[in-house]
């Protein structure tokens, strides 16, 4: 069963495509373009069509998301953390 999907595999987050992902929950991911699979631990508590990191990411990095320039990190996020507007900002403003 897949849990998150992720474009292309230089992407830095995916995005959860089922009910209820909890921290410490095993975790399989499909990595489109690819097609391959990836597997880590869900750091976090997740919601339904939120992104999940599939990389650490440090304060100041780029986030890819579908092979596009999303946004900055402005909070470290840890493999398999949530990534979300508490931890990821936009670099329009």
């Amino acid at each position: 069963m897949i849990d998150f999907v992720v474009h292309d595999d230089g992407d830095s987050v995916g995005v959860v495509v089922v009910e209820g992902v909890s921290a410490g929950q095993k975790l399989t991911g499909w990595i489109m373009d690819q097609d391959a699979e990836i597997n880590f631990t869900a750091a976090s508590d997740i919601p339904i069509g939120h992104k999940l990191a599939i990389k650490p990411l440090k304060k100041g990095d780029t986030v890819i998301k579908y092979g596009v320039d999303i946004g900055r990190v402005v909070a470290d996020i840890k493999l398999g953390e949530h990534a979300h507007v508490h931890n990821i900002k936009t670099k329009r403003w």
